[in-house]
This record gives structure tokens, sequence and C-alpha cells, in this order.
């Protein structure tokens, strides 16, 4: 992959990358938002060092590990990808309160409509920021979102450290089991 220049980064700022989805799926992650790095090559989870990848192959989602160019492949898998939040930033905490409560918003209708069974979200900040739910924990919720049940996963950016990726394994893996994903 070609070397990103800090120019294309910061044109990147505020942009948004399309969403992978398809009616009925198992499973719809949803991150914070996507990456200026994201934003910049255009898929979701882009930035080298992120574990989004890796972690959804160990947890038995998918049979390789796929690139984040393949992420159009995700529906075949019974996966797909949005944001709570559309427009890329440098980091989650330029981002207000107002807009993860208007993502939520919009994610509730686009879950409604969708139908996913579960919507696993990567990043308990921004779960609790989105929908109010401050106590929040990673692990199933008792909230629910249309028909779908949550999930809330740790944020799986190479700068979370409190996670390694065999945590993200585990976890994912237990996502898998509970959503009965058969790969």
């Amino acid at each position: 992959m070609p070397k990103i220049t800090r120019e294309q980064l910061e044109a990147a700022r505020d942009t948004t990358i399309p969403d992978v989805l398809a009616d009925d799926l198992d499973v719809l992650f949803v991150g914070i938002n996507p990456s200026l790095y994201s934003a910049v090559v255009g898929h979701h989870f882009a930035r080298p060092g992120n574990r989004f990848w890796p972690a959804l192959h160990q947890g038995g989602f998918t049979d390789r590990q796929l690139d984040p160019s393949e992420q159009a492949l995700l529906v075949e898998f019974g996966c797909g990808l949005t944001n709570v939040v559309e427009r890329a930033t440098a980091r989650a905490d330029e981002l207000a309160d107002e807009e993860f409560v208007a993502g939520a918003a919009k994610l509730e209708r686009k879950v409604r409509r969708r139908r996913p069974k579960c919507v696993a979200f990567l990043g308990i900040t921004s779960y609790r920021s989105a929908f109010g739910e401050k106590k929040a924990v990673v692990g199933p919720q008792d909230h629910e979102i249309g028909p779908a049940r949550v999930h809330v996963l740790p944020n799986p950016s190479g700068l979370n450290a409190h996670y390694q990726i065999a945590d993200f394994a585990r976890l994912f893996r237990e996502l898998a089991e509970e959503v009965r994903v058969p790969h």
C-alpha cells in the first residue's frame, strides 16, 4: 500500500465511508467513527495495527483473515459494518456528545430497517455516550435496538492497550457463539 501523507489525512477530515450492510445479518458491528486513515483508503478498520480483522477471524466469524479492502465480503459471513458517528476524525475525543446521541438515533433507524440479530458496539465509551448507559460493561447488554440484541466489545484500535489480540479473539468468539454463527 502506498504511504499516506499528512496532507491526505487532513483532507479526509470529516469525510465518510460507506457502510457494509445487508438485511437480516447475524451481527452489525458498530465502530465509533472512521479514522482519518480509514477515510483515506475507504475501508473500515484499515489502519495497520487495528485488531478488528484478526479478531473477527480468530473469533470464528470468517474462515480467513480478511483484508480491510475485502470488507464487502463480510455480508457473506452474516456481518456488517457501520459507525455511531459517520465523520472521520484523528481521535474519537474530537467528537461531541451530541454527535453520539444523533448517531444513536440514526443507528436505531438503520437497525429497524435492516433487522440484524445483534448489534455489536466496538468501544464501550461510544455505546455509553450514544445511549446514556453510563454503567455498561463489555459483554451482552439488557438494552435492545428494535429486534436486535446489543453486545459491547472493546475498541479494537491498536491504541487500546487494555486488551490484547487473545482477549479480542475470546470476546469475538463468545459473541459468535451467542449469535450461533456457523463459521
